[in-house]
């Protein structure tokens, strides 16, 4: 069939564009600035110059900083009604602008203009429209939190207006101020965004929008007067995001990267599961980071799998993005033109190029290149173009091992007719999203957010919220608490005694063969203990690894074992309160009651802390499933020696984690005694491991270690910058104190919160309907 020209017209948006003498300054307390330092926005598939827009220095971040500032707190004390009224405007005249936002969005990115005017647009709508709702039921269904303060955004140039709606809408509804910085190739929908806002009446400094390059936006990380940095792009920034930010005390999330698979059995639909491939990595020209750029297909179809979707490839229309019936347009930048190519020319595999017209310019035609291993750098590198690479599999656990062998872990696809082989792998993939037979299905009430290098936090839902919200009140500072000295004369009575690490469900003597010994308050010697290295740590992640399938164990099963410990604590309950007054000079009977009565929290809390079906506008189900999430390491309070290390064990391995734990420096006889405990309740070995040591020496190793998925910090040497630091190797999650204390016999120190921390939200999308 052929198909003639049929173009959108860019009159309107290029009236706006004269009518700022297509030149823009910052969008700063309610207005724009004069502009400066200006650099060229070009149209990538002209390469036409379609403005001038300001490169943002420090004063301007300072002066953008210093506007939202002023304005948070009257903003945050706005009833909640006032502020959903605000967010409910922006919803309405994004709709009332929406051609133009979509046309203007198109001439700056290059996207086809189908795709700007049927999916971003009404997704941005649809932020707004749910955002307004969620700030009119925050304060009854989330008392006692409040907001951050000021928001930093940082967000990239494949979903510009999209990806501003992810950030502003979640921020705004939570009581917060925002400084944005939209990216260098697309600031454009930004700035009439910023526009349109006047229009919602939204108060001076509410919103400010700073263009400029990576340099503005590393400006914006640093300012000390951010509270909260929300960045969307590259795993390789996301990591210098995660240092620059270490020990700040900023609030933090990362929607990084992927190398997303798309996997095929062979009952499948073929003919749809080639439809929705095309929408999986041709969308917006594969410049997706949730691309379904990894193509897994069963061996016994692939063949014909592949001949159908070159077929399909071939028919697929490159071309002006204003065009209506153009289906993959321009790649954003020559830069990102010259980085595609580089990466195809490279491979070693077959190569297959649609057979189709190419125009000149900045367009890369579809490819699908198969023959390729699971270790080929294009099997693991994401390319974030217009190409798919393939591979086969056999069997289901091939398919889920394949699936699994990257180092990110932001989104999955699966293709069958079998609800329970669907149902069945879903759990398994370590993506924070996975859709069934469909891709690319996002709404604003269902989280979307990854795992591992693909970032931490989720955008969208109630837990995309949490992330703009902290307890209300203000804590004290946490003092560095030390071990009891050596008297001049020790007081030995009874046996030596040397307290052994506890490693995979045994007692292990430390690799470096040093012990320190530890003394009452009146100098008796009550005993030695290990001190761990980074072997042991090693050791300990092993044995953790080997015990992940504790989180496939039933939550019935964890709260059984769970309220068991609670009853060999209980038995030895007198023993335990006099190790612990002996250690500290304080009665230790309301701290083991305190520990007992937290042990039975969790094993309420394992089988009662539910996901949620979403409500989308689709005709299906997204569940938001809490995972585990996976080997957790933790320097535990020093101020609370058994409290502090159940208040930190008991969350995570309810939820089915695993962990390795270094308890309270000065007073760690408590946790080799509770090990004894542990022996005697059923719990598998290596679910619970626990390292003695200084918290100093051993924060490194336990942050930087590859195989652990989350490291939380409560020890009263303020160890945060480091741990977040060493964290970005991986990007692993981390939750520590700041050198902030907390009241481990508060109702603060359990609950919800310790939960959320403890899992990851899996949206799992299951549309049905024929």
């Amino acid at each position: 069939m052929a198909y003639g020209p049929a173009p959108e017209s860019n009159a309107e948006a290029l009236d706006w564009l004269a009518r700022h003498d297509h030149r823009f300054g910052h969008f700063i307390d309610g207005g724009f600035t004069a502009p400066e330092a200006l650099f060229d926005s070009k149209n990538p598939a002209t390469g036409k110059g379609l403005a001038q827009v300001s490169q943002g220095s420090a004063a301007s971040v300072d002066r953008a900083v210093a506007a939202a500032r002023r304005a948070q707190p009257k903003w945050a004390r706005l009833p909640a009604h006032k502020r959903a009224q605000y967010l409910y405007a922006l919803a309405r005249l994004t709709q009332k602008h929406a051609r133009l936002l979509a046309v203007l969005e198109t001439m700056d990115n290059g996207k086809p203009i189908r795709e700007s005017r049927d999916i971003d647009l009404p997704l941005v709508a649809r932020h707004f429209y749910y955002h307004a709702g969620l700030a009119q039921l925050a304060p009854t269904e989330l008392p006692g939190m409040e907001p951050l303060g000021v928001c930093g955004a940082v967000i990239p140039w494949n979903f510009p207006l999209l990806m501003l709606a992810w950030k502003v809408a979640p921020a705004l509804a939570a009581g917060n101020t925002v400084v944005l910085k939209p990216a260098e190739y697309t600031p454009l929908t930004a700035l009439l965004f910023a526009e349109i806002s006047r229009e919602a009446g939204l108060p001076k400094g509410v919103l400010n929008i700073v263009t400029g390059d990576g340099e503005t936006g590393a400006a914006l990380v640093a300012h000390p007067g951010v509270d909260k940095i929300a960045f969307t792009g590259s795993t390789s920034v996301g990591k210098a995001i995660r240092r620059a930010t270490a020990g700040s005390a900023k609030a933090l999330t990362l929607e990084l990267g992927g190398k997303s698979p798309y996997i095929v059995f062979d009952d499948a639909d073929l003919d749809s599961a080639v439809e929705g491939l095309v929408d999986a990595i041709w969308f917006n020209g594969g410049q997706v980071c949730c691309a379904g750029s990894r193509l897994l297909v069963q061996e016994g179809v692939a063949e014909r799998f592949h001949a159908k979707l070159k077929r399909r490839m071939d028919g697929l229309r490159i071309g002006d993005p204003l065009d209506k019936c153009i289906d993959v347009g321009a790649v954003v930048d020559p830069v990102q033109l010259a980085t595609i190519t580089r990466l195809v020319d490279a491979s070693d595999g077959d190569k297959y190029t649609a057979d189709t017209p190419v125009p000149q310019g900045c367009f890369y035609p579809p490819t699908l290149i198969t023959g390729l291993s699971a270790a080929s750098p294009l099997m693991q590198e994401e390319i974030f173009g217009p190409v798919l690479v393939s591979m086969t599999f056999r069997t289901p656990a091939e398919a889920v091992e394949l699936a699994n062998n990257t180092r990110y872990g932001l989104a999955a696809t699966v293709w069958t007719e079998n609800v329970n082989l669907a149902l069945d792998i879903a759990p398994k993939l370590r993506a924070g999203v996975v859709w069934v037979n469909g891709t690319n299905m996002f709404d604003a009430a269902a989280g979307f957010g990854g795992l591992r290098e693909s970032g931490f936090g989720r955008e969208g839902g109630w837990e995309g919220l949490h992330a703009y919200l902290r307890p209300r009140g203000k804590t004290a500072a946490l003092k560095p608490l030390a071990a009891m000295p050596a008297p001049k004369a020790a007081t030995v009575d009874g046996l030596d005694r040397t307290a052994k690490l506890f490693i995979g469900g045994k007692q292990a003597r430390p690799d470096g063969g040093y012990s320190n010994p530890v003394y009452s308050p009146k100098g008796a010697l009550l005993g030695h203990v290990g001190i761990g290295n980074r072997k042991d740590i090693r050791n300990a992640v092993e044995a953790a690894q080997a015990a992940r399938g504790w989180g496939r164990a039933t939550a019935h099963t964890r709260a059984q074992i769970l309220f068991y410990i609670a009853e060999n604590l209980s038995a030895r309950a007198e023993e335990f309160a006099a190790r612990l007054k002996a250690q500290t000079g304080s009665s230790g009977t309301a701290e083991v009651e305190a520990a007992i009565a937290r042990l039975f929290t969790y094993a309420a809390w394992a089988d009662k802390f539910d996901g949620a079906v979403k409500s989308v506008p689709v005709r299906g189900v997204a569940l938001a499933m809490n995972e585990p999430c996976g080997v957790i390491g933790a320097l535990c309070p020093d101020e609370a020696p058994l409290l502090g290390l159940i208040s930190v064990m008991a969350p995570a391995i309810a939820m089915g984690n695993t962990c390795v734990l270094v308890p309270s420096q000065p007073f760690p006889l408590s946790a080799t005694d509770f090990y004894q405990v542990l022996e005697t309740s059923d719990l598998p070995a290596g679910v619970v491991n626990i390292i003695t040591g200084p918290h100093a020496d051993l924060a490194k190793p336990l942050a930087g270690h590859m195989d652990i998925d989350a490291v939380w910090s409560f020890s009263s040497t303020d160890l945060s910058k480091t741990i977040e630091a060493e964290s970005a190797t991986n990007l692993k999650r981390t939750w520590v104190n700041t050198a902030r204390a907390r009241d481990w016999f508060a109702p603060e120190a359990e609950g919800r919160a310790f939960l959320r921390h403890a899992t990851a939200v899996k949206t799992v999308w299951v549309p049905y309907g024929e």
